[in-house]
């Protein structure tokens, strides 16, 4: 099918828009804008910036992708927003470039959900399969790993982790790294709770796997025990061959160790102009 432009939006001639592309009335699109195959931008949506869409990615009304980043030290650099494939971006979403820090960019993954109004700050980074409900705030430099959801009205604190298969309760507020495959919650008392097993069951993972992490929140989290305990009763018990689940469990421990604030990756990010990409690794050692 042929791209189709409504006569109604401005759409810079120096954008690039790929075939069976939709553009609805009252858009604009600028000059610096790439917009892959088949991606549908409904009406009134904004997209501006150093910006790169990929493929079959839908915007729904006032969703605005690329603005310049909320961040006091930007002074206008040539900083970017890159999408991949097959995202969703429902009414009023808000995507920010990158700031002049790590690699001057932020990152969207493939078949993300962004629902109303949820935003997504400078040098982020969303990596697949991910949902952000109504109203979800992430701070700058926020990593959200695969499958992982926040639920609606929560807030993420600046350089936060939300490990693969994570869940977060609606209206929380995250200020620590959150684990994979654990569910957390709280306001002014965030903490694990327990482990998300109907998202690792619908995620296709083993139900020995399953056990294995359910074990590993007992030692962690009523136990309290430390890494190197727990790595050390799994080796023995399964023989050195440990579930990759476990791993990434395991490694998401290994980057919160020595952090100050429960955020593995903050003091490395603020002092370094390039933070090259981190394993699905994070943590908080409250107790649930």
């Amino acid at each position: 099918m042929p791209t189709n432009i409504s006569n109604l939006s401005y759409v810079d001639p120096k954008a690039e828009i790929g075939e069976d592309v939709s553009i609805g009335p009252f858009c604009y699109i600028g000059p610096d804008v790439t917009i892959g195959n088949g991606s549908v931008l409904d009406n009134h949506v904004t997209v501006t910036g150093y910006t790169t869409i990929g493929e079959r990615n839908r915007f729904f009304p006032t969703s605005v992708i690329g603005a310049e980043p909320q961040d006091a030290g930007y002074s206008g650099a040539p900083t970017s927003v890159v999408i991949g494939d097959d995202n969703l971006f429902r009414e009023g979403c808000t995507i920010h470039r990158g700031a002049e820090k790590e690699d001057h960019c932020t990152r969207i993954g493939n078949r993300n959900t962004f629902l109303c109004n949820s935003h997504v700050a400078h040098n982020c980074r969303i990596f697949d399969d991910v949902t952000l409900v109504n109203g979800v705030l992430l701070g700058g430099h926020v990593h959200v790993h695969d499958r992982a959801i926040v639920s609606g009205n929560t807030v993420v604190h600046q350089f936060c982790t939300i490990g693969t298969l994570a869940f977060i309760t609606g209206a929380s507020r995250a200020t620590v790294d959150v684990p994979p495959f654990m569910i957390c919650t709280g306001a002014d008392d965030f903490r694990i709770r327990t482990v998300n097993i109907v998202g690792m069951q619908r995620a296709g993972i083993s139900e020995s796997s399953v056990s294995v992490i359910r074990r590993a929140h007992r030692l962690f989290y009523r136990k309290n025990k430390k890494l190197e305990e727990v790595r050390d009763i799994f080796s023995e018990e399964l023989e050195g061959v440990l579930p990759m689940a476990l791993q990434t469990l395991f490694n998401h421990f290994e980057a919160i160790q020595g952090s100050k604030a429960g955020r593995g990756r903050e003091a490395a990010a603020r002092n370094a102009k390039y933070i090259p990409e981190e394993k699905d690794q994070s943590s908080t050692r409250r107790a649930a």
